[in-house]
């Protein structure tokens, strides 16, 4: 009887990597304990790492319920793209997700600016901060037309 080696296995796609959009934060009250910027961009970094709402908001020292309160929020798409993007789930606005799609008032994205989350290896690094030069563009033009705050 002849023995035959048995067939290579399928060779493996390499890992998918998630892209997050860069992202401005969902405006709120200034609260030294409640979702700063840096505390929403530190989650969805999290979020990216874990996959686990509860785990990113324990990590970053909030509720989970909270977390999708802020995600409701008028001025979240933004927010809410880059949290589906982190879960590798397809959301509308990831593709719209650029500085004119938004519905926040352009002083608060020059004020803010856009987060751009560090991933390596799969692991949340941090968060780099990147100014919107469209938002203050926009917002001279505004000043301009005597229509700025």
């Amino acid at each position: 009887m002849k023995r035959y080696p048995p067939p290579p296995a399928p060779p493996t796609a390499p890992p998918t990597r998630r892209r997050i959009p860069a992202f401005h934060p969902v405006p709120v009250a200034a609260r030294r304990d409640g979702w700063t910027p840096a505390r929403q961009a530190a989650f969805i970094g999290y979020l990216a790492e874990t996959r686990s709402v509860a785990e990113a908001a324990k990590r970053v020292m909030m509720g989970r319920e909270s977390a999708y309160r802020l995600r409701k929020r008028p001025g979240a798409a933004g927010f809410a793209a880059a949290w589906d993007a982190a879960l590798g789930k397809s959301h509308a606005a990831v593709t719209l997700a650029s500085a004119k799609a938004t519905d926040l008032p352009a002083h608060y994205r020059v004020r803010t600016g856009l987060a751009c989350i560090i991933m390596k290896n799969g692991l949340y690094r941090g968060t780099h901060w990147k100014e919107d030069e469209n938002a203050l563009l926009q917002h001279l033009a505004q000043i301009d037309r005597g229509l700025g705050s």
